[in-house]
């Protein structure tokens, strides 16, 4: 009588081995290291890698792509940087505030309104000027704060400017349409509507950002700007928060904005 087979169950080896433990080390590309500690975006990274101002481990590295572990000694202009835990604060900008992270002539900044109530290192993302007040955006999210800048996401801004005297129906056309500035230029807004039935007051939508752009503009045709209030940018506005107070995005404003949900 033949004996029955046993099955047989063969465990492979569990091959615990320090190729295992390797695999668990998380490696991330050196501009992306630097985007994640606040330092910048992912592009102006590249820059700063390129100039010689970041190290890993005590070495130079200028070469682009190189990756490193979370752990390593990676530092910018001799400081050492860590990777933070993501921080998103909307700020209602009051007037004679700069928009920057620290000012040699010791102005009042937008981080001087945050930094007793916020351990992170965060910039703002754009910019607006000395004297324009509303929604400003700060973050130490240098991928996202590339992402809500960059030209081709074409993220809307809205603005509620004042002006020195009504502004002609002709004009209000040629900001649509197109006008040339000094630099040779041709600039326009993507929409501009008088507030009620006030000709000095007007709403304007665009999605370019440059430098003044909106008072050079107005200028140009013989308009000076009295005042001017940011109430929109990329889905965010300063609806329930007083000039000059700030608070941190919901979950959900957060996730829609990384989504690229907002216009």
């Amino acid at each position: 009588m033949k004996k029955a087979k046993k099955n047989l169950s063969i465990k492979k080896p569990n091959y615990k081995s320090e190729n295992s433990t390797k695999q668990k080390v998380e490696y991330i590309r050196l501009n992306r290291f630097l985007s994640l500690a606040g330092i910048c975006s992912r592009r102006q990274a590249d820059e700063y890698i390129k100039a010689g101002l970041v190290s890993v481990n005590g070495n130079v590295v200028t070469k682009l792509g190189v990756k490193v572990k979370l752990t390593d000694d990676v530092r910018f202009n001799g400081q050492k940087i860590l990777p933070e835990k993501k921080v998103y604060i909307l700020l209602n900008k009051p007037k004679d505030c700069i928009v920057t992270t620290h000012d040699e002539r010791g102005r009042k900044t937008v981080i001087d309104i945050i930094s007793k109530k916020v351990k992170q290192k965060v910039f703002p993302v754009g910019r607006l000027d000395r004297n324009t007040t509303g929604v400003l955006l700060l973050t130490n999210d240098g991928e996202l704060a590339n992402k809500l800048l960059h030209p081709k996401y074409n993220k809307k801004k809205i603005y509620h400017a004042f002006l020195d005297k009504n502004l002609k129906p002709e004009h209000a056309s040629s900001l649509v349409n197109g006008i040339k500035l000094d630099d040779g230029k041709k600039y326009k807004f993507n929409a501009i509507e008088f507030v009620g039935n006030d000709r000095k007051q007007v709403g304007i939508e665009l999605t370019h950002g440059e430098y003044h752009i909106i008072r050079r503009m107005f200028e140009a045709l013989g308009y000076k700007i009295k005042k001017l209030d940011r109430v929109y940018f990329a889905g965010l506005t300063k609806k329930g928060l007083e000039r000059g107070k700030w608070r941190f995005l919901t979950e959900q404003e957060i996730n829609m904005l990384k989504m690229g949900a907002y216009e």
